[in-house]
């Protein structure tokens, strides 16, 4: 195989949005990978320092809040989120399919194996497949299909 057919190969993996391509002939073996591994951006993101949270919206005008009644039953706080979150790697697009016509990868109830594929975001024409990190059953999809999704939002609920 020379450069020429490999550039073609290439080309073709861009016209269709492919990350990996592997072919295997008698002595030969290319494969081809586009895009970031989610285990080294993982790494990455692990090395990179956490800037403070900053927020652009005005800051909300304070609220007065009535005190109970002396004697009153205290009021119902909120019920706490039930599992544990798994949030999204990247900035990106969130599909909760592989195809329009597929179904979902996960629904609530489903019970996943560590290194399952839950979601996908696409990021820059590469769909990137999040896994994943431990087994249990999925309790909430918070994020919605085909939105947009940024780092470090919930996309999921596991317990």
């Amino acid at each position: 195989m020379d450069l020429q057919e490999i550039r073609k190969i290439v080309e073709l993996m861009n016209e269709h949005g492919l990350t990996h391509f592997d072919l295997t002939k008698k002595d030969f073996h290319l494969k081809l990978k586009k895009g970031a591994d989610l285990d080294d951006l993982g790494a990455l993101l692990a090395k990179m320092p956490q800037a403070p949270a900053q927020s652009y919206a005005p800051a909300p005008a304070p609220v007065a809040v009535a005190a109970p009644a002396p004697g009153a039953a205290p009021a119902a706080a909120a019920p706490a989120e039930e599992g544990t979150e798994i949030t999204s790697p990247m900035v990106g697009t969130y599909y909760s399919k592989p195809a329009p016509d597929s179904p979902n990868f996960v629904a609530v109830g489903t019970a996943v194996s560590e290194g399952q594929t839950l979601c996908i975001i696409e990021a820059m024409k590469v769909m990137n497949e999040i896994k994943a990190e431990k087994s249990g059953t999925i309790c909430a999809l918070v994020a919605e299909d085909s939105n947009p999704v940024q780092y470090g939002d919930v996309l999921f609920r596991i317990k």
